[in-house]
């Protein structure tokens, strides 16, 4: 019996999760993943079941996902980035990890866009937000 369990990031947003032998069912923080909102989110999700359906027996795997922090749509990809991962480690075939680069190349290597540092003498609303000034 082989357990996985690893990690996915998107901006603030951390998922967890683990795939273990079992009867099918996918839960994200403990609820049935059919029931997960938005649906988009979810949709965004479901793409990477779908690219892995033919690789993987997905009746077979329970997968649970537990995710904190940052907005809707960033733990949906942090989810999507989370279930590529270790769908691959499970499964270790490179053929299904071909596959997804080749959709989707952040799914497996991660987001490496960062935020910008914020500059020195300016406001603190932003890198490159100006402090206002008044001419009267």
């Amino acid at each position: 019996m082989e357990i996985t369990h690893i990690a996915g990031k998107r901006k603030e947003s951390i998922a967890r999760t683990t795939i273990r032998p079992g009867s099918g069912v996918i839960r994200v923080n403990s609820m049935l993943f059919d029931n997960y909102m938005p649906r988009y989110a979810r949709e965004w999700i479901r793409q990477v079941l779908i690219l892995s359906e033919g690789m993987v027996d997905l009746k077979k795997l329970d997968i649970d996902v537990i995710t904190e922090g940052g907005g809707v749509m960033g733990r949906a990809e942090a989810i999507a980035c989370s279930l590529a991962r270790s769908l691959v480690a499970y499964t270790k075939n490179d053929d299904l990890k071909d596959i997804i680069v080749k959709y989707d190349r952040t799914l497996i290597a991660g987001d490496h866009r960062q935020t910008e540092v914020h500059k020195p003498s300016q406001s603190s609303k932003g890198p490159r937000h100006k402090k206002q000034k008044s001419y009267r």
